[in-house]
């Protein structure tokens, strides 16, 4: 009983607070106090459905019991008496959380909210950090840790600031609106759905999914959901396509053991052929609006990717090249990253390791340990490579992932690397 109330926590939580929390923010115009709330039911529900069972309706449960938290905050504020009755009338009579299926949420009306949020994360005021932050907490429903993760930084750090973006967002009584030119956030915006897909294409939680399905769909969503409001945004297609593209790959990335398939060894006739022709039609109107930017190329490396009918037909050349642009345009040590890998399929492993080595700051990154440790085998040098899988190894937190990495240490052994390093 434990476990299965356990899970369904863990699934309210992951799934569907960040839509609570967006209704809820929309209507008390307080960001901060719905989070706070949120939360706040979602640990009282760890304390009584082990006895009182789950509810027949999670998430009208969670919003009611946050709804109502909410109510008795703003009772206690005086101040704010005024602006609770104006809100919300009918909440002063209700004390007892609902478990019906009253909760019916139109998809149109939540979008738009999120959307609302989205953009209130995104507000210039904030910085860019705490704006990428913010929003993959509030929106994307992400753990602290698997933000940190995310950037990179401890996550501490990252702690610290979400609580100083949601203070700002609070003293500077910055509004849960769309407003008119929405240029100034597109681009943090992009970023923040991006990360989220990111989070879903390889989640860097300690859990036993590779994916996270729920937050890869939920960007892909957002995303089209962008595209109709800013129609004319060639990136905001460009992101949508490159989402899609490695959607569509999906179901070729584990094998029935549940293990890693890389890209090279996928068995394409998996991939989503649909999902792939959607891409393309995305990725058309992308082109076709002017200017150029880092999802547009990076959606046409995808699609020369997906349009390859095996491995050996990729088209490597154009891919260095599309790199090459990329680096320009949206310069990075993990832009460089890919680049160098994509170099070693046409110059050969030797060259490629060559400027992986020359790339700065990416020491306690795993996939640098695990791309040098792939190049190093193919090199033939089987005991750097396994040292560098080791070290790969270390950094990795997704469970999937360290297996594939200890198969490939195992590897090294087997084929004359030293095992007792």
């Amino acid at each position: 009983m434990a476990d299965t109330v356990g899970a369904a926590i863990a699934r309210l939580a992951r799934e569907e607070s960040g839509r609570v929390l967006a209704l809820l923010a929309a209507r008390f115009d307080d960001v901060d106090l719905a989070d706070d709330c949120v939360q706040d039911a979602l640990l009282q529900a760890a304390e009584t459905w082990p006895t009182r069972g789950i509810p027949d309706n999670p998430p009208a449960w969670l919003y009611t019991v946050s709804r109502n938290r909410i109510v008795d905050q703003l009772r206690l504020r005086a101040s704010r008496r005024r602006r609770l009755t104006a809100a919300a009338p009918e909440l002063l009579t209700e004390s007892e959380p609902s478990t019906g299926p009253e909760l019916i949420i139109d998809g149109r009306e939540l979008g738009d909210e999120r959307l609302r949020l989205l953009l209130l994360c995104c507000h210039p005021a904030l910085d860019r950090d705490a704006q990428v932050a913010l929003t993959l907490r509030l929106v994307g429903g992400l753990t602290t840790a698997e933000i940190a993760a995310a950037f990179l930084v401890p996550e501490r750090t990252l702690a610290q600031r979400i609580v100083r973006a949601k203070r700002k967002i609070r003293d500077a009584r910055i509004p849960l609106t769309i407003p008119a030119d929405i240029d100034g956030r597109v681009g943090v915006l992009l970023g923040v759905l991006y990360l989220i897909f990111n989070e879903g294409y390889l989640s860097r939680g300690a859990t036993s999914s590779l994916v996270r399905l729920d937050l890869a769909d939920e960007a892909i969503r957002l995303s089209g959901q962008l595209i109709q409001l800013i129609p004319e945004d060639g990136e905001a297609h460009g992101l949508l396509a490159l989402e899609l593209f490695h959607r569509a790959r999906f179901g070729a990335r584990l094998d029935v053991a549940g293990d890693l398939v890389v890209l090279s060894e996928q068995d394409r006739s998996h991939w989503d052929s649909t999902m792939i022709d959607r891409a393309r039609t995305v990725l058309q109107a992308a082109v076709a609006r002017p200017g150029v930017g880092v999802y547009r190329i990076q959606a046409i490396i995808a699609a020369l990717h997906a349009g390859a009918q095996t491995a050996a037909d990729t088209d490597w050349e154009a891919i260095v090249d599309l790199y090459r642009i990329l680096e320009r345009i949206g310069p990075g040590p993990v832009v460089a990253l890919n680049r160098a890998i994509a170099v070693s399929m046409v110059d050969g492993p030797e060259r490629g390791l060559a400027e992986v080595d020359a790339i700065d700051g990416l020491t306690d990154y795993h996939l640098w340990h695990a791309a040098r440790g792939e190049l190093l085998y193919r090199a033939g040098d089987r005991e750097a490579a396994g040292a560098a899988f080791r070290r790969a190894l270390t950094l990795a937190d997704n469970p999937v992932e360290q297996r594939h990495l200890r198969s490939r240490i195992e590897k090294c052994v087997v084929t004359g690397g030293r095992s007792g390093e």
